[in-house]
């Protein structure tokens, strides 16, 4: 995906939207520290910045959507 910007208030507020902090992925994904520092180890998520580690938003949500139906299957004691 391919985003342009034509002013720098353009560009700010994309990123103060977009972007999200890991504690903010922990929090949207219902995971831990821990889970999340596997997922990006592993490959499955993609850190923009590692240090501090910082996500897309749209790619948080993505992985949100997968894990549902794994959490459905695997851990039916949290419903």
């Amino acid at each position: 995906m391919k985003y342009q910007f034509t002013s720098t208030e353009e560009l700010l507020h994309f990123l103060e939207k977009e972007l999200l902090s890991a504690a903010e992925a922990i929090e949207i994904l219902d995971i831990s520290k821990a889970r999340l520092g596997q997922l990006v180890k592993d490959g499955k998520l993609i850190a923009v910045k590692q240090q501090p580690k910082i996500f897309l938003k749209s790619m948080i949500l993505e992985k949100k959507e997968e894990l549902e139906p794994l959490r459905k299957k695997y851990r039916p004691y949290d419903e």
